[in-house]
């Protein structure tokens, strides 16, 4: 175990410079680039191209004005109801980051994680593009001890230890053409929005 443990501003322009990082959210640990270099989150996790990585922000406005157009009113009720939560939403999108985080897909994943520390860091780096910090097909790491064995070279937030994650991915929720919620992924939270549709 070798990552080297970073203040928030110090990993911050660590990420502005291109690099990953590891930091704790209210779920699991996340890896995370800035979104202009969101190939290296592909890289680092040995993850197929075609599986999209998350944008987290520090504030939910922030997150919805990534999508590249207008915020219908069902996107902005979840939003202002369940963040920061264990909640993500898969909405439609355009533009760069659409492209950077979803390469030829329409959808962007957003969350905004309960976690103060992840949020005084996003705060401090901008939106970054997000993954769990773990390589594809395997468990994914609980603690920054953990995350340090599986990417020794990346850095991560300080102070260490982490504040104890649920352990449980977020909900996944995606909006669909027809005007509905639909349920991709169970997790710590199930709005009972959802109703029939879930």
């Amino acid at each position: 175990m070798s990552s080297l443990s970073c203040s928030p501003s110090d990993l911050a322009h660590r990420l502005q410079a291109g690099e990953a990082a590891l930091f704790p959210t209210d779920t699991l640990p996340a890896l995370a680039t800035k979104p202009e270099s969101a190939e290296l989150l592909w890289e680092l996790k040995q993850r197929p191209r075609h599986k999209p990585v998350i944008l987290m922000a520090a504030t939910g406005q922030a997150l919805l004005e990534c999508l590249g157009q207008p915020i219908e009113p069902a996107w902005q009720h979840m939003a202002d109801r369940y963040w920061p939560g264990a909640l993500t939403l898969v909405l439609p999108a355009r533009g760069t980051w659409l492209e950077q985080l979803n390469p030829g897909g329409s959808t962007l994943g957003l969350r905004l994680p309960a976690c103060p520390a992840a949020l005084e860091l996003l705060t401090l780096s901008g939106p970054l593009a997000t993954t769990s910090a773990n390589r594809s097909g395997e468990p994914a790491c609980l603690d920054h001890k953990e995350a340090a064995e599986r990417f020794p070279q990346v850095a991560q937030l300080a102070p260490v230890p982490w504040p104890a994650p649920s352990g449980q991915g977020s909900t996944v929720i995606e909006w669909l053409p027809s005007g509905q919620w639909q349920l991709l992924r169970a997790g710590a939270l199930l709005p009972p929005e959802l109703g029939a549709n879930a």
